[in-house]
Formats: structure tokens, C-alpha cells, sequence
């Protein structure tokens, strides 16, 4: 059956286009960039600095002295940190931090900008802290309730009076506290004792909700009522598409490890893979998937190995810095090549130029003992075209030489299945060969 493939979504009409909305992006982030820039040429490792605390904040000394060299005051030095690390400007690694991936690219690379402008609208409650003196439970309440809230303001693409904003939030809280079997949100001013979650006035939290999305950049609020910035109706939109993506995974593998994931994409054609890597993409953070997809890629199956390459061409640009760290990586190296030349315009037809003759030998015999696991005697045979050498002996003499953990296995597997006894019985005796340690 031809699975139909939705058609590309577009933006609502009158969103400016991805250079402009990064322009919007880079601006609302000047500072925390420049402070992030300032980070990573006065604290690397050899330079006078004071570390962080383990915690990600900046130490008082590091503030003072940042401030002092940038024309800032301490708490400001503070406030744009910590913006840089909600926008993943700034990656903190246990006791360290250390520049991250977008700051890398935040000149060059408009959807490096705006994802880290969506990663600090998504943390809008962190950016800007409720008050101390508001219930907990009902702060959550408003948060877990705002989405549906900045939908119907991307949706009216326009001023909404706050007063309509507050009627849909109660509606929102009601719903979310039936699905919970709680009573119905009933405003109850009257009562005299301590204020539980069901008693706390919404109005006071939904302005601080808004103030909260209005530091962050998605709106401004005036004259009693709310609109979305730009940015912040393209990034509600954005949410949007992703809960539409998501709900689509054909497979049903959204929820699933990246390893089992990929394991259950193994049996699909590559376009239903495709989409349901963006499925699984889509419904989690991408630093975190991409992390999950190089730890599958390291594990001993060589078929999931090629998966998660794979997966990490749909994820595209972001994945970039964690594909070239892992150059190094014998097992990895000549997938996370071919995908850096892609990513670098390569033709995929002729991206395999860039691995050396052993490089490609290694991913001959890793991408044969994928098909040896999983695919069928005929596909082996047929692997062997896809070899650079020229003849049998050649390839034997150097797929012995690259040393692969599975180049045994491969061998007697080929000799098993191949029709032709004569080359059956010379990739035997190579297959014994390495075994033994022989020539």
C-alpha cells in the first residue's frame, strides 16, 4: 500500500520569513549571546576564571569580573546567563559549562537561532519565576493550562482582551482538574482559611503568565489585551505541527527508547522511516534525542548502527557538533563522515569519496554484518559488489587488514551463502585465517 505523505506545512499567512524571524531572534538574544562569547573566551580551560558552581549559575567572582569587562552589573551579567543556558547558548555538563552547538553556529545558521529561540520560549516559567507567595499546585495548574491559551492567541492572529484569556484559562484549569476527578475551579473569595489550589484567584497568575511570555519575546500585552510577537506566533505554530507530527507516527514508537526506535523502523521503507523518526524527533527535546541516537549508534548491532545514522540526517543541522565529536570513534567514523560531507552539500552519490580505502573497507564489512544479522543469504551476495576492491582476493587481503570485531562472523556468513565454491572456499580460509591469527 503507497503511504500519502502530508504535504510540507506552511506558516500562517503573514509570517515573516526564517531570515527575518532569526534576525527577531538574534536581536531578543544580543545579550545573552555576548555574555555566552564573553564565557567562552575568558573561562577556558588554562585561563584566570572562576568556575561554576556545579549548578550552572556563575559564581559571585565570575559575575564581578564579567561585569567589570562587559559594562554590566552583576545581576544583569546573571540574568543574561542564565537566558544563554535556557537557549542553549550555554551547556552545563556536570561540574562545568561549556559553550554549546548554537553558539557555535548562531552567525552562520538561522535554524540553529531560532531553535534556541523556541528552547528559551519554551522555558518562559523559569525565565520569570512566579511569586514566591503564589500556591504551587495552581501555579502548575496555569502552566500545564497555557498552551491552550497561546493557541487561541496564534489562532485570532491579533489583540485578545486579557479578560477572554482568563475566561479560557478557568475553562482550561476546570478541564484539567476533572481528567484529575477534583472538583470544579468555583472562585470563593469568602472563605477565610488558608487558600488550597481550587481557591487561588487565576487572574493574578494569569498576569504573571503573560509578563513571563512577554520577557521571553512571544507577546506584548497593553490596553487590556494580549497579541503574539511574530516569533511568538511562529513558535506556537511550530508547537502546533510537532503535536500533528506526532500523532501521525505510523508505528507507534514515539514513546519508545531511541535503540528500540530504531529496531522497530528496521522492517519499514525508507520513506515511512523517515517519517516516523520525525515522529519520534518531534515528541522530545533535540539535544536529548540526538545524544540517545549516537548512544544506539555505539552499541554492537551494526544495522542499528546505520539506523541511527539515518535518523540523525532528519534531524539535519542540529546534530551536527555530536556527529564531528565522534569522528574519532573507529566503529563511528566512516558513517559520521559521509554524514558531515552530506550535511557539507555532497552529493550522497559521491559523498563516499571522502573515506579512505580502509575507512570504506571498515563500513563494507560493518554494513555485511548488518545484513548478516538481519536480511536474507541473496543480499549478502549482492553486498559484495558494493566492495571498492577490485577483485575477491583484494578484498579479502584488506577486509583481514582493518581489523573489524565481526569480520570472522561476516566471512563465514558470505562463504556460507555465495554460490560459487570455489570463492566459497577462499573466503573460508580467510574467515579462518583471522580466527586463528594465521596468514
Amino acid at each position: 500500500m503507497t503511504q500519502r505523505r502530508r504535504p510540507a506545512p506552511r506558516p500562517p499567512e503573514g509570517t515573516p520569513p526564517p531570515a527575518e524571524l532569526a534576525r527577531m531572534a538574534r536581536a531578543g538574544l544580543a545579550a545573552a549571546a555576548r555574555v555566552a562569547r564573553w564565557a567562552d573566551a575568558a573561562l577556558r580551560p588554562g585561563r584566570d576564571s572562576a568556575s561554576p558552581d556545579g549548578k550552572g549559575t556563575l559564581s559571585e567572582a565570575t559575575a564581578g569580573r564579567a561585569a567589570a569587562e562587559l559594562g554590566l552589573t552583576p545581576d544583569q551579567v546573571r540574568h543574561d546567563w542564565d537566558t544563554a543556558r535556557l537557549a542553549g547558548l550555554v551547556e552545563v555538563h556536570g561540574d562545568s559549562a561549556r559553550p554549546g552547538w548554537r553558539l557555535r553556529a548562531w552567525n552562520r545558521d538561522d535554524s540553529a537561532v531560532l531553535r534556541g529561540w523556541v528552547a528559551f520560549f519554551d522555558a518562559w516559567s523559569i525565565a520569570h519565576p512566579e511569586p514566591a507567595d503564589r500556591e504551587p499546585a495552581a501555579v502548575a495548574e496555569v502552566v500545564s493550562a497555557m498552551p491552550q491559551v497561546l493557541s487561541f492567541l496564534q489562532l485570532s492572529a491579533g489583540p485578545v482582551p486579557v479578560e477572554q484569556l482568563l475566561d479560557l484559562l478557568e475553562q482550561r484549569v476546570t478541564e484539567l482538574r476533572t481528567e484529575r476527578c477534583e472538583i470544579p475551579y468555583v472562585p470563593q473569595p469568602e472563605r477565610t482559611a488558608e487558600p488550597g489550589p481550587d481557591d487561588t484567584p487565576l487572574a493574578p497568575l494569569l498576569d504573571w503568565a503573560l509578563d513571563a511570555l512577554a520577557s521571553v519575546g512571544a507577546l506584548t500585552c497593553g490596553d487590556g489585551q494580549a497579541t503574539l510577537t511574530p516569533l511568538g506566533s511562529w513558535a506556537v505554530w511550530v508547537k502546533l505541527e510537532q503535536i500533528c507530527v506526532a500523532a501521525q507516527s505510523p508505528a507507534g514508537n514515539i514513546e519508545v527508547s531511541a535503540e528500540d526506535m530504531l529496531r522497530g523502523c528496521a522492517q519499514l521503507r525508507p520513506n515511512a522511516a523517515r517519517a516516523e523518526y520525525r515522529a519520534w524527533l518531534a515528541a522530545r527535546p533535540v539535544g536529548g534525542a540526538v545524544t540517545e541516537l549516537i548512544a544506539a549508534a555505539r552499541g554492537e548491532d551494526a544495522l542499528i548502527r546505520g539506523l541511527a545514522f539515518e535518523a540523525l540526517r532528519v534531524v539535519g543541522a542540529p546534530a551536527e557538533p555530536d556527529v564531528r565529536a565522534v569522528v574519532d570513534e573507529t566503529p563511528l567514523r566512516p558513517y559520521a563522515l559521509l554524514w558531515l560531507a552530506e550535511h557539507d552539500g555532497a552529493d550522497p552519490e559521491d559523498a563516499h569519496e571522502v573515506l579512505t580505502r580502509e575507512e570504506a573497507t571498515w563500513l563494507w564489512v560493518d554494513t555485511a554484518a548488518a545484513v548478516a544479522d538481519h536480511g536474507e543469504a541473496p543480499l549478502l551476495v549482492r553486498h559484495l559488489e558494493s566492495a571498492v576492491q577490485a577483485t575477491v582476493p583484494a578484498l579479502l587481503d584488506e577486509v583481514r587488514a582493518v581489523g573489524h570485531p565481526r569480520t570472522v562472523q561476516v566471512l563465514v556468513a558470505l562463504a556460507a551463502a555465495h554460490p560459487d565454491p570455489a570463492l566459497a572456499k577462499a573466503v573460508r580460509r580467510a574467515a579462518f585465517q583471522v580466527h586463528t591469527g594465521g596468514s
